[in-house]
């Protein structure tokens, strides 16, 4: 294990965080499923209830795994903990790969995501290690990466290699496991952690910042965390994107499986579908993210992203069913994740507006609370849509997001900020003497 004596800089510093961000995009690559769900569901007879509850156990044991692996990399070093955790994850693969029912699916699964919650905790860690201070929020933006390019990796690399296998999901978990040991290697070429003494010395040093800055007032920031969400229109943020999650962790989790039972199209092409709108999501999020920080407005990007978004959505609902023509459904899934990345950046920017005039210090803690919101509503989502879809098809489940979707947009009403930019303050002319 490399540890390192001396704080890096520069180039050395960008280049440690990007090996954390590729540790990242491993630990959520690993156990990518839903490239192969709809072939998977098939070969073992599962019935999509069945796998909705399959995932909601798992994702909760994930959930169990993230706190021990914090506190393990803290107490042993985070190299220690996250290379084997990202080795035996990219091993487990393989053994999904020998899978043939759907309780050895089941277990297979608990134990991935038990050890990929652990290592995507320590990514974290190493994220914030390597970036303290000025430049954090950029660099965990960065980290947010490795979720987006795990799924547009495993897509592209299903898109364009199921044929060549027959349609076997088996030759899937055989290549993410490859591919995932082949950046493995990387990272253990190139990782390295500050030595203990040197977390100690910057933390310490951090520490000594804030109980400067907070010194006088610490008992009001205590009252002032369980005051924060007294605010209404920090809680229509916190559920108005909830009710926004809905349509896309929906597609996240169950995207080719829609396109594929609902409009009968192949696992393959489906896939590449789906990394198409990854790419395009990619691209708004960007663009729209650097257009919203010039002109300083969020709500309009949100609101017009939103209804885009809903527009698009009641027609692919529409289009449901056999018959409709690949490229057709190609284009309104696209431009649903285009769409969704122009809501989604100047959302979070506002967002955290919002709470940081509330109380600047307490950001953290409002982008927590809306986290564990999140999660909640994706266990949920799990169990319920798949006996929705069941009972009455994924037409009616899709309108479920629609209306997450309306609610989001009627949740706009109390965020604050301004829809317009503000007109230059022209200088008065001087008379001339």
């Amino acid at each position: 294990m490399r540890e390192l004596s001396v704080y890096p800089v520069g180039r050395r510093r960008i280049l440690l965080l990007a090996v954390a961000v590729l540790a990242s995009l491993v630990a959520n690559f690993e156990t990518t499923i839903a490239t192969i769900l709809p072939l998977l569901m098939r070969d073992l007879d599962m019935s999509l209830t069945v796998y909705g509850q399959l995932a909601a156990l798992s994702v909760l044991v994930g959930g169990l795994s993230a706190g021990f692996g914090g506190i393990l990399s803290d107490r042993w070093g985070r190299v220690t903990i996250l290379v084997p955790t990202l080795t035996v994850t990219a091993g487990c693969n393989f053994l999904l790969a020998t899978v043939d029912s759907v309780a050895g699916l089941f277990w297979v699964r608990c134990l991935m995501l038990f050890i990929e919650g652990a290592g995507i905790t320590i990514t974290a860690s190493l994220v914030r290690d390597f970036s303290p201070r000025m430049g954090r929020a950029q660099a965990f933006a960065f980290w947010t990466w490795g979720p987006v390019g795990a799924s547009f990796l495993a897509s592209a690399i299903a898109g364009f290699t199921l044929p060549l296998f027959g349609n076997a999901w088996q030759s899937q978990a055989i290549i993410m496991g490859v591919v995932s040991l082949t950046m493995c290697a990387v990272i253990v070429w190139k990782i390295a952690e500050p030595s203990a003494e040197l977390r100690a010395a910057v933390l310490h040093a951090e520490a000594e910042a804030a109980e400067q800055r907070d010194r006088d007032d610490r008992h009001a920031h205590r009252a002032r965390l369980s005051e924060l969400f007294r605010h209404p229109h920090l809680w229509a943020h916190v559920l108005g994107n909830t009710g926004w999650q809905i349509l896309y962790w929906t597609f996240a989790i169950f995207g080719q499986t829609i396109l594929t039972g609902g409009f009968g199209m192949d696992p393959a092409a489906a896939n590449r579908v789906v990394a198409l709108g990854i790419v395009l999501n990619a691209v708004a999020v960007v663009v729209v993210g650097r257009l919203s920080d010039r002109l300083q407005l969020r709500k309009p990007f949100t609101a017009v992203g939103t209804l885009l978004t809903v527009a698009a959505l009641a027609y692919f609902i529409a289009l449901v069913g056999p018959g409709v023509a690949a490229g057709h459904v190609t284009a309104v899934y696209a431009l649903l994740y285009l769409f969704m990345g122009i809501a989604y950046v100047p959302w979070m920017a506002n967002f955290s507006e919002n709470a940081e005039d509330v109380e600047s210090r307490l950001q953290g803690s409002a982008l927590g609370i809306w986290g564990m919101v999140v999660r909640v509503m994706i266990v949920v989502l799990l169990v319920v849509s798949p006996v929705v879809v069941e009972s009455a098809g994924w037409r009616t489940w899709l309108a479920v997001a629609l209306a997450g979707q309306v609610v989001f947009l009627a949740s706009m009403a109390a965020f604050k900020g301004r829809w317009r930019a503000p007109r230059p303050v022209e200088a008065p002319v001087r008379a001339s003497a």
